[in-house]
């Protein structure tokens, strides 16, 4: 019946800028439930939290169209604000605690009990009013002890464990009066085995207690541990709501990535590197990356492939290749034909024959207030002194040369523009990514780094940065490691596809492998089953 569902969400759908990024999406949890929802980067999830949350985003670019329910009447959530006051609570990926303040103050923020002092009662000011510290600090060791933390309330955060940080936001939200829905965004990606024990049979209580779970995480054995029930998104639609007592991993996995997939690439050829010239050698890479550390990667690269890292949010594979060229301090051994390359020396990098298309596009790609023709020859003109005209000890940059080459490169590459001197900010995102590969390739680089080359552009641009790519790599022999979140798109025009997971490579498939084995790989659930349950097709990895 509808009055048991905490929330109905009824065909939401979103759109950003003329792209669908939600398609007629339906979500319902009951009272005491515990909901799972999983999918890929981009499958909608973050942006179906944000339309129950209300948050400023989705009103500000046109609000959505569907209806949603919460405890059988229909609402508008206009704000964050306004979906805490009807009951609804989240505990973020990334923590929200003030590290100076206490756990009591942390619990408490925002909703303070106050107490009278002399001067508010002849003041008759509720503003002037002292806080009742121990009506706060019953209030946070009851929390507390909901969720198992036995920790001193008076505690600073600072210098705490992650685990007890975390245990601390979720205290915090069921201290709220009248909570109804607790929204877990991946609680355990942070937590080490034991502490997710813990969180998980904490989860459990609260659901026990009648409070609605809704339970957001890329661990599938997770999920299946502690769902009831477990709703899958691929592409902004919905996949597939299944029950954790009839589905397994193996099957999430195939639902979550299964997309028809068009093998342009050159995948159907065995490309294996043992027959082949290994032009890049990875030994143990490590990199300090904030959100994307790289935990000890081993990689060889086949000349003239296109080489494909993937795997979901935070796991490490952008990484790589900022690490390699020097952008993030790193440790390991990276060989380029043979030689030892120096790490942590972006200079060094790009003369020998290495450029790179960072995810940055509009941060560290480009000069955006800068003409085109500036972007395409400002790195060559930077590390190997083309493009420009000496005059005894100086120098100044030589136009005519800039002029006829930006021409042929706007002309080879179609980059959309009015001229060469237009201000690159005013190109549309798909022409800035062109401007962005024009620069790499300045430098007549034998292997190119292209990381998040779709990011943030619409779907007939990334076709022809696509199609450049190929065209890059069939006319020119060019090697290419793409980085990508897209998984559809590295299967698309790769050979060979690492997955990266907790820093690591996971495994290396074939683009034509089955959706199962991405899928598994890209959970870190691919270790934790054996070939049988796999089925594995003649050793793809």
């Amino acid at each position: 019946m509808a009055e048991d569902y905490v929330l109905r969400m009824k065909s939401i759908d979103k759109e950003y800028y003329g792209n669908q990024v939600l398609k007629g999406v339906s979500l319902s949890v009951r009272r005491g439930e515990i909901h799972g929802l999983i999918g890929e980067n981009g499958a909608g999830k973050s942006t179906l939290m944000n339309t129950l949350f209300g948050m400023p985003v989705i009103h500000s670019t046109g609000g959505f169209s569907g209806e949603i329910y919460l405890n059988g009447d229909k609402v508008d959530i206009k704000s964050p604000f306004e979906a805490m006051k009807m009951g609804i609570g989240m505990v973020h990926q990334e923590f929200m605690l003030i590290p100076d303040f206490t756990i009591t103050e942390n619990i408490k923020i925002n909703r303070e009990t106050t107490q009278d002092n002399l001067i508010s009662k002849v003041l008759r000011s509720d503003r002037l009013k002292t806080l009742n510290i121990n009506s706060m600090a019953k209030d946070a060791r009851k929390a507390l002890n909901r969720v198992g933390l036995t920790i001193d309330e008076w505690v600073t955060i600072a210098g705490l464990p992650v685990g007890h940080m975390q245990f601390v936001e979720i205290a915090r939200e069921i201290d709220k009066t009248g909570l109804k829905l607790l929204v877990f965004d991946e609680p355990t990606a942070v937590l080490a085995e034991s502490e997710a024990d813990h969180l998980l049979s904490s989860i459990k209580k609260l659901a026990e207690s009648g409070i609605a779970i809704l339970f957001i995480t890329h661990r599938l054995s997770e999920v299946l541990q502690i769902a009831d029930n477990i709703t899958v998104l691929r592409d902004g639609e919905l996949a597939a709501v299944k029950k954790s007592c009839e589905t397994s991993v193996a099957e999430l996995a195939e639902i979550m990535v299964g997309r028809k997939i068009d093998l342009k690439g050159k995948s159907e050829e065995l490309r294996e590197c043992q027959d082949k010239e290994i032009v890049l050698k990875v030994n143990d890479l490590q990199v300090n990356m904030p959100g994307e550390k790289v935990n000890g990667v081993d990689l060889e690269i086949c000349r003239g492939e296109i080489f494909g890292i993937g795997g979901l949010a935070g796991q490490g594979k952008v990484g790589i290749a900022n690490g390699i060229m020097g952008l993030y301090p790193s440790t390991g051994e990276v060989y380029f034909k043979g030689e030892k390359l120096p790490l942590n020396n972006t200079k060094n990098s790009l003369k020998k024959g290495l450029s790179f298309v960072s995810e940055d596009r509009r941060g560290v790609g480009l000069l955006l207030d800068s003409s085109i023709e500036l972007n395409i020859v400002f790195t060559t003109m930077q590390t190997k002194g083309k493009f420009l005209k000496r005059m005894g000890f100086f120098s100044q940059l030589d136009d005519k040369n800039i002029r006829e080459y930006a021409n042929k490169v706007i002309k080879d590459l179609d980059i959309r523009c009015t001229r060469p001197q237009q201000l690159t900010r005013q190109l549309s995102g798909g022409n800035q990514q062109k401007v962005c590969v024009a620069r790499a390739l300045g430098l007549d680089p034998e292997i190119l780094f292209v990381s998040e080359p779709t990011r943030g552009i619409d779907v007939g641009a990334k076709k022809l940065v696509l199609d450049l790519l190929l065209k890059l790599n069939k006319e020119l022999g060019m090697t290419i490691i793409m980085t990508s979140s897209e998984l559809v798109e590295l299967r698309s025009i790769c050979d060979r596809i690492a997955i990266i997971f907790n820093g690591k490579v996971a495994g290396i498939l074939k683009a034509s492998s089955s959706d199962r084995e991405f899928g598994l790989m890209m959970a870190g659930e691919y270790q934790n089953l054996s070939d049988q349950e796999v089925n594995l097709n003649d050793g793809n990895i």
